[in-house]
């Protein structure tokens, strides 16, 4: 069409092109009288996209409705350089009302896919995270787009499977579990990028519950809330009158919760504790558990080949790998012969839970499903020669020990975890050697040492400051010892409580300055980590913490002394002197609860784990 065009044409064209880009629709349609009547259909020169795309990208609306009247069905079907069509475009940026424009003058346009990428609008709209968009088109889209109609088809590489994967990894899991329950075939179905639901599923570590951690008063709300579960929809008929207006029925109820709550509360206090984000969160996970139970429904009734084909051993490795355990516990409730899944490098998910340090999933080794496979299972290799008490020596992904606050304590789960594996293997495996020649015990000194060194260097660091603190104290309480401010009259309730209050400070903060020295000339070996060197920081941070208070008591006692005849003067002081002290146990405090937890807590174990089969 190039060749035919005459320099006027272009400058028409060139007209065109400005005309719809600042919206004019008046010099458009004058433009257009001016061209001939497929001028719709031309691509604007150097633009690569038609007038339609052009109104569409720069947002115009009523251009976009005066050209959709103008142009024909094969016309509104036109790609761009780009490969997108009109609809398309307007898909990805969200244009709602010009979606419905080109779906009234052309409801086949839904099914025109990408010409690159060869994907349905629904699933692009997913991609570009239009999500409220993608709901509208998913229950417009025709069935036989999403999925063949023939039952003994193949079903990979198909856009339903596209869309599902897709849909998991957006976290639309409203849509995802429409799809599985329409169709269950595509549970084991391959997407485009070679990957499965399931696969895709076992990759969603922030969907899951475990994956969480509230604070009481938010665990106590999450846990009374109710998510309504939402309806399948078994047939087309029903997908088109959700078309109609009621797709939006789950999101109707939805909302429906929010505004009865909304009633008691204002949005903004909703909001502001975080009850409306506690809502969507729980609302995820009743999804993703529901999801969860329609694929297994599937994966129960298939073939080992359809498993193998729709990914679902790979998929159990890599939800191993993630920390779900409410994706690996459900899979062994559906069939424990998954115990024995191997990944590439012959790793079971007991020594792959050991490698990333899941304690839950490694923890379902004590069940009673599990116990007679028990050494059947920690007795195995990889392709490196390393047993399960290898895998506590390896440091190939520290990102769950990291997330322990302070060195020390992550040296000491480290050690928590090796005592805890060398309980349960054959005696031959503790001395069993790799193949680079390295014992269990050997490997796991060489990949600690410079957590170690840092936990060394932790400890002393805090040693040393609360030190300080500590031999201050000392030198305060046992000059405060002898300049008691009660005159000859020592016999009065204040006088006492200044003299053991005083006595206890001076004591405390004694003991805890020699625990600190204890932890800065410690040996530091290895077992030191797992309870000795704990132990010591803790008698030390509560004798510290113990002196601050009984300091206190004794400095209120002396003002209450000094000022007794003007009774309102010292509570203030006593207020202001104490908030030094309280900032100190607010940074140290946490400290030694974590190391309390961790040392004298419940195991990180949990050996009274039970399936459900």
């Amino acid at each position: 069409m190039t060749e035919r065009w005459d320099d006027k044409e272009l400058c028409k064209l060139s007209k065109l092109y400005n005309a719809v880009r600042v919206g004019n629709l008046d010099e458009t349609k004058a433009t257009l009288g001016s061209l001939s009547h497929d001028a719709l259909n031309w691509e604007i020169p150097d633009k690569g996209e038609t007038a339609l795309h052009t109104a569409v990208r720069y947002g115009h609306e009523h251009i976009v409705e005066a050209l959709v009247m103008q142009m024909s069905n094969q016309s509104l079907a036109m790609y761009n350089s780009d490969g997108f069509t009109a609809l398309t475009m307007a898909v990805l940026f969200g244009k709602r009302q010009m979606v419905e424009c080109m779906l009234r003058k052309y409801s086949d346009l839904i099914s025109i896919r990408h010409s690159i990428g060869k994907n349905l609008p629904v699933v692009m709209a997913i991609d570009f995270r239009q999500i409220e968009m993608a709901r509208h088109l998913y229950y417009l889209t025709p069935e036989t787009d999403l999925i063949p109609k023939d039952n003994d088809q193949k079903i990979q590489k198909c856009n339903g499977a596209t869309l599902l994967t897709h849909a998991i990894y957006t976290g639309t899991l409203d849509i995802a579990l429409d799809l599985i329950r329409c169709y269950p075939r595509l549970v084991l179905a391959l997407d485009k990028c070679d990957e499965s639901p399931v696969l895709a599923l076992a990759s969603m570590r922030h969907s899951v519950p475990s994956a969480i951690q509230l604070r009481f008063w938010k665990q106590c709300i999450y846990s009374c809330m109710r998510i309504p579960s939402m309806p399948p929809l078994t047939s087309n008929e029903t997908r088109l009158n959700v078309s109609n207006g009621e797709q939006y029925q789950s999101n109707q109820e939805d909302q429906n919760i929010i505004s009865v709550m909304s009633r008691s509360c204002a949005v903004g206090v909703l909001n502001f504790f975080g009850i409306t984000q506690l809502y969507e969160m729980k609302k995820i996970h009743e999804q993703y558990n529901e999801l969860l139970y329609q694929m297994c429904k599937v994966i129960s009734e298939s073939k080992t080949q359809q498993l193998i084909d729709g990914l679902v051993y790979s998929a159990i490795c890599r939800a191993t790998t993630n920390g779900i355990f409410e994706f690996v516990s459900k899979m062994l409730e559906t069939d424990l012969r998954f115990i024995w899944v191997r990944d590439k490098d012959e790793r079971n998910i007991f020594m792959l839970a050991v490698l990333h340090r899941h304690e839950k999933i490694f923890s379902i080794l004590y069940s009673q499903h599990t116990m007679t496979n028990y050494y059947s299972l920690t007795c195995l290799l990889d392709v490196d020669g390393n047993n399960i008490l290898h895998m506590v020596g390896k440091m190939e992904h520290p990102t769950r020990v990291t997330q322990i606050s302070g060195a020390a304590l992550q040296m000491q789960r480290e050690l928590q975890w090796f005592k805890e594996v060398e309980r349960i293997v054959h005696p031959r495996d503790k001395e069993s050697i790799n193949n680079d020649g390295f014992t269990p015990q050997q490997l796991f000194t060489k990949n600690h040492k410079n957590m170690m060194k840092e936990g060394e260097k932790w400890m002393k660091d805090t040693s040393k400051s609360c030190m300080v603190v500590g031999a201050l104290i000392v030198t305060i309480m046992f000059q405060v010892a002898f300049t008691i401010p009660c005159g000859n009259n020592q016999d009065t309730g204040l006088c006492r409580v200044f003299m053991i209050s005083d006595t206890l400070s001076l004591f405390s903060s004694s003991t805890s300055v020699l625990m600190f020295l204890g932890i800065l000339t410690s040996r530091y070996i290895e077992d030191d980590f797992l309870e000795y060197l704990p132990r010591q920081m803790i008698i030390g941070l509560s004798t510290l913490f113990c002196s601050i208070a009984t300091m206190m008591i004794t400095f209120a006692s002396a003002l209450l002394i000094i000022l007794q005849e003007q009774s309102r003067m010292p509570i203030p002081l006593i207020c202001l002197g104490g908030v030094p002290v309280i900032l100190f146990l607010w940074i140290r405090f946490p400290i030694l609860k974590d190391m309390i937890i961790s040392t004298y807590g419940p195991s990180i174990f949990d050996k009274k784990m039970k399936l459900k089969l």
